[in-house]
């Protein structure tokens, strides 16, 4: 048996593959303690944890870390002179209007950072050497005093030659035992120090907490009898052996937004769609994401709480807008969805948990595409007076009724998604109409049809069980890992080699690594240069194919980089302009068998003939509709209501749904 565990704002999703059958099952989040909730649903599943052979989880417990300020007390160690790089940051200001503009801060104070004398050059030559008898007399003391439970140490030219660092670390691991320590050569291998630094103290910051969080998870599941193997999902959209997630826990920071893309991409390869937009929306948020001939872009930063994060993470735009996210009047009267969510607790006001303010969940009840005796099947009642009451001021305000008030609640929700697909599509030289629209996320089916027309796509692929598709997408991730490393020359006839040499030495330790993990054997790899013109201040990606190592040449690599350039920038440059590699991205990964169908769990919830829909055009009669009960190849056509176990889809009168061979639904335009 094999079960995917993705803990999200409101709900933990599981999905459970055992041979061909699939179980799909949500419950509650447990904010303050994720894990409960994970073990919750286990039991809600019926599943003995001593039957599972492969366990995969996805949390937001990282990235929580970083928002919420949880994470351990951190020091952070540098090159004398560079003490205040987290403060100083970058001069540019995100808000060039806002007079009361501040940098985002990191999560220590200046007291806890600390200098050492040392020098290389950019090259990796030692110019000064590390002065060993002042971090014993000095430094050591203070860091022990201090208290900390991790320590950053991030060297100015670290990523040209681990020399000083690595001998650091065991200066300080000999003298502070028990102490985590984190090393910016094994983090982020990458110049551009701000971001570095960023990126080793932020991995130092929440490693003691993912530590302690595994710890627990891993101690609940051996008492249980487990005996499988224990994986985390990455932002990169690969999962990896717990073990290894203990060494760079960064990499986790978006796990559950990946998972889903991931998931989404392998179900609708059944049904042969590559070319994807992918609308993750759930409780707290929605997440986009164009999908390109079945490979999602993939970004080599992030942030969190404007904090740069230099780890490789599928190029994802996040705006607040989902099922829990707050309907508010701002202070000029404007009526705003998000980005506040009511979260699992207390939730929207429908849940009858304490939530008293309207959520887009609370709209979707007032306006009748959620009905209260069907949300999860059945198995939760919501209070359709509660949600009325919720929305009752803010209808007040705004001289409308109660249901123009939620219809315009939700209207503003799919224009915040709308922006968010046009963010990763039309601003980057992508027509949305030749995408396929994807909708997931127990709230994503509800408003696909609207974002379809807004955006004039013609087709949307909903999947079966499609508020569970991040849990599936854990089972689904193959094992990966990535790592960079600057290595700065001009692209001449002396390159070639040189990828060549970095690409050997790389494979050479990720089969290694992987055996090690217990994942030796059928290994794919695959190579990055980070190119640009000479004078640029940023560089653009090129896929070299490992293959071609042996035979390379400089003017292949300019062809393909000029392909690049062009695609991203439509022009090629000055001809004849000297252009430099920059950095080396390596990859490899081992590919996992393919899933048994994803078939669609059957609905409890009592049915009615028709229902009654408030539209923006007036009150419409719709059908109601077993999700599970659409057979291959037989249209229904709207305006009907679709109900399913994890979500439901809303069709509107011009659109026409028809499940393929593949258990997908299809929804189509009615001809005119």
């Amino acid at each position: 048996m094999r079960v995917g565990i993705e803990v999200g704002g409101t709900f933990t999703d599981l999905v459970a593959v055992d041979g061909t059958r699939v179980e799909v099952v949500k419950v509650p989040s447990t904010p303050a303690s994720p894990d409960e909730g994970a073990f919750a649903s286990l039991a809600a599943a019926g599943i003995d944890p001593a039957a599972v052979t492969d366990l995969v989880h996805g949390s937001t417990v990282a990235t929580n870390a970083i928002l919420e300020r949880k994470g351990a007390a951190v020091a952070f160690v540098t090159t004398r002179g560079f003490r205040d790089i987290l403060f100083f940051q970058r001069h540019g200001r995100r808000n060039i209007y806002d007079l009361r503009y501040a940098k985002p801060a990191p999560p220590l104070r200046r007291r806890d950072c600390f200098e050492v004398t040392e020098r290389l050059d950019a090259a990796g030559a030692v110019v000064t050497p590390l002065d060993e008898a002042a971090v014993l007399a000095d430094l050591v003391p203070a860091l022990a005093a201090g208290g900390y439970g991790a320590v950053a140490i991030c060297l100015l030219s670290a990523y040209a030659a681990p020399v000083h660092e690595a001998r650091l670390r065991d200066l300080l691991a000999e003298r502070l035992p028990g102490t985590r320590i984190a090393c910016s050569h094994e983090i982020a291998r990458e110049f551009r120090e701000f971001e570095r630094a960023s990126t080793t103290v932020l991995s130092a910051y929440v490693q003691p907490v993912i530590d302690g969080y595994l710890d627990r998870f891993e101690a609940t599941l051996a008492a249980a009898g487990f005996k499988g193997g224990f994986s985390v999902m990455q932002s990169n959209g690969g999962r990896l052996p717990a073990a290894a997630m203990r060494r760079n826990s960064i990499t986790a920071l978006f796990s559950g937004p990946a998972a889903g893309v991931v998931g989404a991409i392998r179900q609708a390869g059944r049904s042969d769609r590559r070319n994807l937009i992918t609308f993750d929306m759930g409780g707290t948020s929605t997440d986009v994401c164009l999908v390109v001939d079945g490979e999602p872009s993939v970004a080599p930063e992030t942030e969190v709480d404007g904090l740069p994060i230099r780890t490789p993470v599928l190029d994802i735009a996040t705006v607040g807008a989902g099922g829990g996210s707050l309907v508010w009047i701002d202070d000029g009267g404007m009526l705003r969805v998000g980005p506040r969510s009511a979260g699992a607790v207390p939730g929207p006001a429908c849940y009858g948990r304490g939530g008293t303010e309207p959520t887009v969940t609370d709209a979707h009840l007032v306006r009748g595409t959620i009905r209260p005796d069907a949300f999860l099947g059945g198995t939760m009642r919501l209070d359709p007076d509660a949600a009325h009451r919720a929305f009752e001021p803010i209808a007040g305000r705004l001289g409308l009724s109660v249901r123009d008030a939620a219809a315009a609640a939700i209207r503003l929700a799919v224009a915040n998604i709308v922006r968010a697909i046009q963010l990763v599509s039309t601003q980057r030289g992508h027509d949305p109409r030749r995408y396929a629209l994807l909708p997931f996320g127990g709230a994503g089916p509800l408003l696909a049809a609207e974002i379809a027309e807004e955006l004039g796509i013609t087709e949307v692929l909903v999947p079966p069980n499609p508020g569970v598709v991040s849990a599936l997408g854990l089972l689904s991730a193959d094992y990966v890992k990535v790592s960079g490393l600057t290595r700065r020359m001009p692209l001449s006839a002396e390159a070639p080699p040189v990828l060549a040499d970095e690409f050997a030495r790389f494979r050479a330790g990720a089969e290694t690594e992987f055996r090690a993990l217990g994942l030796g054997g059928g290994l794919d790899f695959d190579l990055t240069a980070d190119m640009r013109f000479v004078g640029q201040a940023f560089e653009i990606p090129v896929a070299v194919d490992p293959s071609r190592l042996p035979g390379l040449r400089a003017a292949d690599l300019a062809a393909d980089f000029d392909a690049a350039h062009r695609r991203i920038y439509f022009h090629g440059g000055e001809p004849g302009r000297q252009v430099e590699i920059v950095g080396l991205r390596f990859g490899v990964r081992r590919r996992l068998d393919a899933l048994p169908e994803n078939r669609e769990r059957p609905s409890r919830a009592a049915t009615r003939d028709a229902i009654t829909v408030w539209t923006p055009s007036g009150p419409v009669s719709a059908r109601l509709v077993e999700a599970a009960a659409i057979r291959p190849g037989a249209p229904l056509d709207g305006s009907a209501l679709v109900e399913g176990y994890s979500s439901t889809l809303w069709l509107p009168p011009g659109w026409r749904v028809v499940r393929d061979d593949a258990g997908n639904l299809l929804m189509t335009r009615i001809p005119a």
